[in-house]
């Protein structure tokens, strides 16, 4: 699979000088199998860029799916401006979860209303799908799409996207189940040493991922101040793909009001835990642009015999 970040920030977009390195748009990342099936997770304003290259790019109709996470405005706010949804022939399916009251057309439908934006959801040329989700598993255009309920103010979903013998877990927006991670006679780092049911069910949701892209919004410093508004610490991050044995984490959903220079340190920082849990997990900080490949890793036994 392909993986590319086109938004990283989390609340609000936050373009300027301070944020150049990271980015300053909100929540949008594009998973693409080697079958050519396009996800994009999440519309925050990163969707707006990665809708002009799809339109650039394309050679025909564009067929997406979309997994919102959630749809709090960061999340959402780029749908207006996504491209393939102004092209005639595009098909786009709108996945979320299953929420209380309205639909999701019409959530979707209330940011485009003529108050706020000047072409309603209804007049867009695309063909648009719209289905919600519970927690379960799902197959999606060839993929297997595993889904978990997180712990956010409103009703969120995490996803696991198991494609081309890899895996690609994307959690954004979630908060600690409880302050203490650990059980006070167990030893700190392992699964089985998880104190809250439901944080260990969220380390296993992450179990040996090759890539976790996890909201990380606070700092350690930050958090006590801002509990309850369901985001993570880069700390709480670290420790639960670390005890899950994932391959490699990208921290996102940045705090708006960190600069380049404090995500150095927080991606420093959460580096130094993870070499200290001793287990191998990679861990960066996501920017906006970056791209790679995942692609299956050999086995000893494989890789001993090439």
């Amino acid at each position: 699979m392909r993986v590319r970040f086109w938004g990283t920030r989390g609340s609000i977009a936050a373009p300027g000088p301070d944020t150049v390195r990271y980015g300053g748009n909100t929540s949008c990342v594009e998973v693409v199998t080697q079958a050519g099936h396009h996800f994009v997770m999440d519309c925050g304003t990163g969707a707006r860029p990665l809708g002009i290259e799809m339109v650039e790019s394309a050679n025909g109709p564009i067929k997406t799916t979309i997994l919102l996470s959630h749809t709090h405005w960061d999340h959402i706010q780029g749908f207006p401006f996504f491209q393939p949804l102004f092209e005639e022939g595009s098909e786009i399916t709108v996945y979320a979860p299953l929420g209380v009251g309205r639909s999701l057309a019409d959530v979707l439908a209330g940011q485009m209303e003529f108050t706020y934006f000047p072409v309603e959801l209804g007049q867009l040329p695309a063909k648009i799908d719209y289905k919600d989700l519970v927690e379960g598993e799902y197959e999606v255009n060839g993929a297997r799409v595993i889904t978990q309920y997180l712990n956010h103010p409103t009703m969120t979903l995490g996803y696991r996207v198991e494609a081309d013998g890899v895996s690609v877990c994307y959690i954004c927006d979630h908060e600690p189940y409880s302050t203490t991670l650990w059980h006070a006679e167990s030893e700190p780092g392992l699964m089985d040493s998880i104190l809250h049911l439901n944080d260990r069910k969220h380390a296993e949701f992450m179990a040996g991922a090759d890539l976790v892209i996890h909201d990380s919004q606070y700092t350690p410093d930050e958090y006590p101040k801002k509990k309850g508004w369901g985001h993570s610490t880069y700390e709480y991050v670290v420790e639960m793909a670390s005890a899950a044995g994932a391959k490699r984490v990208i921290l996102t959903h940045h705090e708006p009001t960190h600069t380049d220079y404090e995500l150095d340190q927080i991606q420093y920082q959460a580096q130094e835990l993870a070499r200290k849990r001793g287990h191998g997990l990679e861990v960066s900080a996501a920017s906006e642009g970056w791209c790679t490949e995942i692609v299956p890793q050999l086995t000893t036994t494989a890789a001993a015999s090439k």
